[in-house]
């Protein structure tokens, strides 16, 4: 299945990648020169990066624990909660504060439970040293479970300082379509972990009044462009299906009934979704664009750094699948253009942030990953 656009047909370009040395790769993309230069190494299982004012880096481990790094010297970080670590659940995305510089709290999310039933939760809690310290956990989600997959998660903050967050369907397509269940969904909090008044939801009978949107599989990649107030997901929606999302608040995004794979199509919606009706093709929400092999998209940023002046509003998605990298040239919802960055891959991406000095990093591999950042070249 090919992706949906509108207009000018999307252009796919394999980048040659070339080794300038052990610690530095050359990109040469359409619009400009990248270094990738090497920023820490020896992650086991990284899912997502925190890059913090003054080169301070984080990166949760899947297995359990947070790496910090700064000026070259590397710590565990301890004073975690009880984290259940099973198949795709664990210590999950991390992310700062917008006023992390005066307030100091650390975003995190994880499978909180046991090897009965986990749920993915929220917690924060601030750095000292090699420790978190005042760690409180602010949400989980209201219907466990047992371990599995698609616990999701990432976190993404929007301008006015609420926090989006994902939740995978747990395994359970049905549950994607009960917006009396957090599962397969995309949540708005505010900063305490409460959902806001202004949810899009919050007062109709029916929906849990944190949701924001609905429909989904399992969202690995969220991030909000700023200078137009849009929020973008990526997910994995399986069988060559996974999708670019423009997300629209208050809506359904189609997983399962959008979508023909043999996983949805095994989902018996009447007898488990609890409003009992399916919703019709004209409420659900298309993707912007579908890849047309399995990619299993992973990590997203907006780009709107004066770093890369030809990348501007452009979108950077990662691969688990493939572990390859691509830009995407959006205008509303309509993909403009596509662009694959990386002629061999380097593992599977896990997460590409941008970074308050407006630099691109990809966290990157499995049992031994790394974190690059994509440096212009001069």
């Amino acid at each position: 299945m090919k992706g949906r656009w509108n207009g000018t047909p999307l252009l796919a370009l394999a980048v040659v990648a070339t080794a300038a040395s052990a610690d530095e790769m050359t990109l040469e993309t359409e619009h400009q020169t990248l270094r990738l230069a090497t920023v820490a190494e020896d992650l086991e299982r990284p899912w997502g990066v925190a890059i913090l004012p003054g080169g301070l880096y984080m990166v949760s481990e899947r297995s359990g624990q947070i790496q910090s790094f700064y000026n070259d010297e590397r710590q565990t970080v301890e004073g975690l909660p009880g984290i259940h670590v099973e198949n795709q659940g664990g210590l999950l995305d991390i992310a700062a504060s917008p006023d992390y510089a005066d307030t100091g709290w650390i975003y995190f999310t994880y499978s909180s439970g046991d090897a009965d039933s986990t749920a993915t939760a929220l917690a924060r809690g601030r750095l000292a040293g090699d420790r978190l310290t005042d760690v409180e956990e602010l949400f989980e989600q209201n219907r466990r479970s047992e371990p599995g997959p698609h616990s999701g998660s990432r976190l993404a903050w929007m301008d006015d300082d609420s926090l989006l967050m994902s939740v995978g369907d747990r395994g359970s397509p049905e549950r994607a379509q009960d917006t009396n269940d957090h599962a397969g969904s995309i949540l708005r909090l505010n900063p305490q972990g409460l959902a806001p008044e202004d949810n899009p939801r919050f007062e109709d009978v029916g929906y849990l009044p944190e949701i924001y949107s609905w429909g989904h599989r399992h969202v690995l990649g969220l991030a909000v462009d700023r200078s137009r107030g849009d929020v973008w997901a990526v997910e994995a929606r399986g069988n060559g299906h996974d999708e670019l999302l423009l997300i629209r608040s208050g809506e359904n995004h189609g997983w399962p009934e959008g979508d023909d794979s043999d996983e949805a199509a095994g989902a018996d919606l009447l007898d488990d979704i609890a409003s009992g009706e399916l919703f019709t093709d004209e409420e659900v929400i298309e993707p912007a664009y579908r890849f047309s092999s399995d990619v299993s998209p992973s990590g997203l940023a907006v780009v709107d750094s004066e770093h890369y002046p030809q990348w501007q509003g452009n979108l950077l998605v990662g691969g688990l699948e493939n572990g390859q990298i691509y830009r995407f040239e959006v205008n509303g919802d309509e993909v403009l253009e596509m662009e694959e960055l990386l002629e061999e891959p380097l593992g599977p991406v896990r997460d590409i942030r941008q970074s308050p000095e407006g630099y691109l990093y990809a966290l990157i591999g499995d049992e031994n990953g790394t974190l690059y950042r994509l440096e212009p070249e001069e």
